[in-house]
Formats: C-alpha cells, structure tokens, sequence
C-alpha cells in the first residue's frame, strides 16, 4: 500500500488516495524500518519520465480556484507549525486528514488542463510534507510512501520543479537513514534531469543535499564541489526571484552556510565547521524551533571535534532547552550525535550530568 508508482495518471491518483485512506484510518500499520529498494522503482520511473502530459479530468465536483487557496493554505500551516513544533506536533499530523478528506475527492473531480496541473502541484506538497512530519518522528516506512506518492502526482501533474524536490527530499531521508551513496545518486538524478526546467533556488538545494550525501560518505572534495555549486547557484537565484515556487523560499544563504557547518562536521573538520557557522545567520526560535535547536548541537559537536569541551556543553545544554519543546525524533539524533562526540570526558561529573540531562528530558538511552 502507497509503494506503488503508475504510469498512468488516474492510476496514480487511485493508488494515492487509497494509501490516504488507509492512513487516516489507522489500517495502515506502518514499521519503523527503512528499504532503499522501495524507491528504487519510483526513482528510475520518475528518471526516464519526469512529467506527464495533460491532467484534464471529467467526474465528479468542480473543482475551482478557491479550493486549490485552501490546500494552500492547508500546507502553509503544517510547515510553520513543523518547523517549530516538530512533526509529532497534531496540527503538523493533521495533514494525511487534509490529504483524505479534502484533496482525495477533488483529485476525482472535474477540472481543466491548468487547474488539474495545479491542484497535482499542491496535492503533491501536501503529501510530501506528510512524509517529511512522519520522516521527523521516525516513521520511516510511512515516510517513504508519502514521499513516493508526492513523486507520482508531481508527474502526473507535468510539475517537473516540485518532483526534484521531492525527489532531493527522498535523498536526504536516504541519507540520514545511512545510505549515503543512494542519496548521492537521488540528488545527481534530480538535478541532472530538472536542469533547465527548474528554478536555480530549487536546483541549488538539491546540489546541497548531494554535498551532505558526500559528506556522509566521506568524500570531501566531492562534498565540497557540490556545496561550491550550490553557493552559485544561490547567488544566481538571489539576483531573480522572480518565477520560483514559494515552497523553495526557506533556502538562503543562512541555510546554507548552516547546512555547510554539518557537512564539514560531518568530515570532521571542526575548523570548517565553525567558520561557516559564523556566516550563518541567526535563526529566531519562535519561528524555527527545531532547526535551531539542531543547529546548536551541531556547532557543539564541531567544538568537541576541537577539543573544546566548555563551549561544547554550553551549546548542548541550550540545544536541550530548546528541544525539549519540540517533538522530533529526527532533532534528536543530533543530541546523541553530540553524546557520541562526548566519549572523550566521559568520566567527567559534568559530562555524565549532561547525559543524565538528554536521558530524562529527551528520553535518549545513554
């Protein structure tokens, strides 16, 4: 169920809505597991083929402007309310009822050529923000099927721009699940078959996500060319904004030089790491909760890579406050990736009082 990808757009539809069905309803008993394979299929599909053609449909209600403003809307809200509640946050959940009850029956509705294109745009946003929450608690096979399905609808809806992202989305869930290598291969796909079709702010994100891939695998110079190319690409998009997605909007140079600081973390170079962190800009916490939360567990981990315990810890302990208002299984990881940077002062009274700390208000296992 929700694994399947048709080529053909009113099966990509039934195959959607049902998997939505199943979802709100609770019959759908996701595990915690994570298949590479499973998008293997969707990937090499979406490859040889990354838009459809006409998605014209004649059945049920008319489906008009001001529904496809509600789903809008509907997106809008779950983002800002992920970002700074995490994706266990209800209002964030709320969007597979959205997807069910809302977008399910306009899917099957009447619409011309453009509304039809548009409401497989935003449906498609709708579905891979339900991965991305569920990507967040550690849901991971619900996650790689809502992703595989906010794939299909980009294609069948001809929106090639928004299936790069949810692609480069898949790739970086593929990574941080450790299959560093198939995400560096997601987001070299996604960029190479959306390029001259998508805006240079959507491409430029998917080449920041081939770096932390890279990064992930250990290789610097590739991790570095593709943040290089990332960086240009930002600029380019920052000269004209004019034609890009809102969705893409979040990606600034902040994010990047902040992304920049965990890849080099990443290849254990504390130096990089830390002099990027300080051309990223601060993010307020009210708005971007866990990001910051995660940010400051990073540049506590590149402090520790430099032997630096005192700043370390004081960035962790903040990291914690922050954090422990956010329901993210995903944000939590940082924090064990710091407790795992920690090993060398592992005695120290401080130290085993900071672990103490993550174990009862993060409930993170020692």
């Amino acid at each position: 169920m929700g694994l399947d990808f048709p080529r053909d757009p009113a099966d990509a539809v039934h195959v959607a809505t049902s998997f939505w069905s199943s979802v709100n309803r609770r019959s759908f008993l996701a595990g915690s597991g994570f298949a590479p394979s499973a998008f293997a299929t969707p990937v090499i599909r979406w490859l040889v083929a990354p838009a459809d053609e006409s998605p014209d449909r004649r059945g049920g209600i008319q489906v008009g402007r001001v529904d496809l403003d509600e789903l809008r809307e509907a997106a809008d809200h779950a983002r800002r309310w992920d970002s700074k509640y995490g994706g266990g946050n209800w209002k964030a959940n709320s969007v597979t009822d959205c997807l069910d009850r809302r977008a399910a029956p306009l899917l099957k509705g009447t619409f011309s050529d453009a509304i039809g294109r548009e409401l497989f745009s935003v449906t498609a946003e709708l579905s891979r923000l339900a991965g991305w929450t569920a990507f967040d608690v550690g849901e991971h096979d619900a996650a790689q099927r809502h992703f595989i399905q906010a794939l299909s609808l980009a294609r069948a809806g001809g929106d090639m721009q928004l299936g790069c992202y949810v692609l480069t989305t898949m790739a970086m869930q593929s990574l941080m699940r450790g299959f560093a290598s198939e995400a560096v291969d997601m987001a070299s796909g996604a960029f190479t078959h959306a390029k001259g079709h998508a805006a240079p702010r959507v491409l430029a994100f998917t080449k920041l996500i081939e770096a932390r891939a890279h990064a992930r695998a250990n290789d610097p110079r590739a991790a570095s060319r593709a943040l290089a190319a990332s960086e240009s690409l930002l600029g380019r998009a920052d000269e004209d904004s004019s034609d890009e997605p809102a969705w893409i909007d979040f990606y600034s140079y902040a994010r990047l030089s902040a992304d920049a600081a965990e890849i080099f973390r990443d290849l254990r170079n504390p130096r990089a790491a830390l002099a990027w962190n300080q051309r990223a800009a601060a993010m307020p916490p009210g708005v971007f909760t866990r990001s910051v939360g995660m940010r400051l567990a990073i540049v506590g981990t590149a402090h520790l890579q430099a032997r630096d315990l005192d700043h370390g810890l004081e960035l962790g302990h903040r990291s914690v406050d922050i954090l422990a208002r956010v329901q993210s299984v995903r944000a939590q990881d940082y924090v064990r990736e710091f407790n795992t940077a920690l090993a060398p002062w592992r005695r120290e009274q401080v130290v085993r009082e900071f672990i103490h700390r993550t174990r009862t208000e993060l409930r993170i296992a020692a």
